[in-house]
């Protein structure tokens, strides 16, 4: 049987979101913006509602914009000061990773803003699969003091990137908490399950739902993702409560 409640963390985009993974059974939120980035820092103002309407940790993406993982040192400086913004405004953790140009941990960087985390729980993201060596990437990680890496196993989903995935906790013993995220589905959960207990997991559940604002000019395109255009960013209900009964089924184990 599970030692404990496997936690379900959910990246959310908007307060709707939010609300709705809490609701219906998500244990965290990763707070971001920017989905067609894959993430970026989110406003103060958005974190500083949502954390009034809920009780579970929210930890913000800390990212100044899209691209790659490579930073200059003012944008460095601009990353610390969201830091300091967004912990002020009740951020219970952050979410970061900085690259070199040789695509390896940079480790000078990240100290930076783990000092600016200011002792908050920090989750290295999923530039961690753009790194080629991997179990020495976890290494630097540790010694560092991040306390989770995010990771679909240097795959485009969970599922393709399984393999490096257990290899990674199994390396991890304790140490850091490896989450796997990126393209998580619940089919996925016993296979990752059988070796080495899941602790913790990151699955969106996202969904787009239809605006229900009047547009005059539906030839318009205001969106640079057409599949977006017209629609709302949100979470499905029952895609949540789907997986956490699967998580909870998991538990039983």
């Amino acid at each position: 049987m599970s030692s404990g409640k496997i936690i379900f963390e959910a990246p959310v985009y908007t307060v709707e979101a939010a609300l709705l993974a809490v609701a219906n059974g998500v244990d965290r939120l990763e707070l971001c913006a920017d989905f067609a980035e894959g993430g970026t820092t989110p406003s103060a103002g958005l974190l500083k509602v949502i954390k009034q309407h809920v009780s579970v940790p929210v930890f913000v993406m800390i990212r100044c914009r899209g691209g790659d993982f490579l930073y200059s040192d003012k944008e460095l400086q601009a990353m610390q000061n969201d830091m300091d913004i967004l912990g002020q405004h009740g951020a219970d953790g952050f979410v970061f990773g900085v690259l070199t140009a040789s695509g390896e941990v940079d480790s000078e960087a990240c100290q930076v803003l783990l000092k600016a985390a200011k002792g908050k729980p920090c989750t290295f993201h999923r530039a961690f699969d753009l790194v080629p060596d991997k179990e020495k990437a976890l290494e630097i990680l540790v010694s560092l003091g991040f306390r989770r890496i995010l990771t679909s196993g240097g795959a485009d989903n969970v599922a393709a990137g399984m393999g490096v995935i257990k290899k990674l906790a199994t390396r991890a013993a304790g140490r850091i908490i490896i989450l796997p995220g990126g393209g998580l589905t619940s089919a996925d959960l016993p296979l990752l399950h059988q070796s080495d207990p899941l602790q913790e997991v990151h699955s969106s559940g996202k969904a787009f739902r239809e605006t229900a604002m009047k547009r005059s000019n539906s030839t318009t395109r205001l969106s640079l993702l057409e599949e977006t255009e017209g629609k709302v960013l949100t979470v499905d209900p029952q895609r949540i409560r789907a997986f956490r009964a699967a998580l909870d089924q998991l538990d039983q184990i």
